[in-house]
C-alpha cells in the first residue's frame, strides 16, 4: 500500500501526457493548440507550491520537537520545490513565446514575482550553508523559510491580481476555468495536478531517505 501513490503518480502523469496531446481542446484566438500546455505548466507549478508548503510545515515543526530531523526535511522539500520550478519556468517561457511573442517579458508582474521568489529561496540555501552550528542554523533557517513562503505567495499569487498582468486569472484577466477549461480539459487537468503533486512527494521521500542513509554512514 505504501507504494500505491507512486504507481498512481506514474499512471496519472502518463495518462495526462498522452491524452493531453490527443483530447479535443477549445479553439481560441492566439492560444490555439498551445492551450494544451495548461496540462503541464500549471500542475508542475502546483507541485512546486506543494513542496514549498511542505517545507514551511517542517520548518515550523523544527521550531518545536525533533528540530534537526524536521529541519532536514524542510531543506529537502525546498530543494524539491526549486527543482520543479525549473520545468515550470521552461514550459511557461515556451508558452509565452507562442502566445506573447517572447520567452520573457518584464511587463508581467507574475513572471517577475517568480524570478524574485526563486532568488529568495536561493538565499535560503546560501543562508543555511553560511551557518555551521546546527541548532542555530535550524532556528534561523526556519524563521527565514516562513518569510520566504509568505513572500513567494505575495509575489506570484497576490500582487499579479492587483496589477495589470498577462496571465489568466490575474490583473482583471479571466481565469482559464471561467472561459475555456471545458469538461474535456478538466478530465486531463485535475489528474495532472494530482499526478505531479504525488510525483513531487515521491522525489521528496527518496531525497529524505538518501540523507538519512548518508547520516547513518557518517556516524559509523
Amino acid at each position: 500500500m505504501k507504494h500505491l501513490y507512486k504507481i498512481l503518480s506514474v499512471v496519472l502523469i502518463l495518462y495526462t501526457i498522452v491524452w493531453g496531446l490527443l483530447n479535443p481542446v477549445p479553439r481560441l484566438d492566439i492560444l490555439n493548440e498551445t492551450i494544451r500546455n495548461v496540462y503541464y505548466h500549471v500542475p508542475i507549478w502546483f507541485a512546486m507550491l506543494f513542496q514549498m508548503g511542505l517545507s514551511l510545515f517542517y520548518s515550523i515543526k523544527s521550531l518545536g520537537t525533533q528540530a534537526l530531523l524536521n529541519d532536514a526535511k524542510a531543506q529537502t522539500s525546498a530543494e524539491t520545490g526549486l527543482f520543479f520550478a525549473i520545468p515550470g519556468i521552461l514550459t511557461g517561457s515556451i508558452w509565452a513565446r507562442y502566445t506573447w511573442g517572447t520567452f520573457w517579458t518584464f511587463q508581467d508582474p507574475k513572471l517577475n514575482g517568480v524570478a524574485i521568489g526563486i532568488l529568495i529561496y536561493l538565499a535560503y540555501f546560501i543562508l543555511r550553508s553560511s551557518i555551521t552550528d546546527e541548532i542555530k542554523r535550524t532556528r534561523i533557517a526556519a524563521v527565514y523559510n516562513i518569510f520566504a513562503f509568505v513572500m513567494l505567495n505575495v509575489f506570484i499569487m497576490i500582487l499579479p491580481r492587483l496589477t495589470d498582468s498577462l496571465h489568466p486569472g490575474n490583473g482583471g484577466n479571466p481565469a482559464f476555468g471561467k472561459y475555456d477549461l471545458d469538461s474535456n480539459m478538466r478530465l486531463v487537468f485535475y489528474p495532472a495536478c494530482v499526478g505531479w503533486i504525488l510525483f513531487s512527494y515521491w522525489i521528496f521521500e527518496v531525497k529524505t531517505r538518501f540523507i538519512h542513509l548518508k547520516k547513518l554512514n557518517d556516524e559509523e
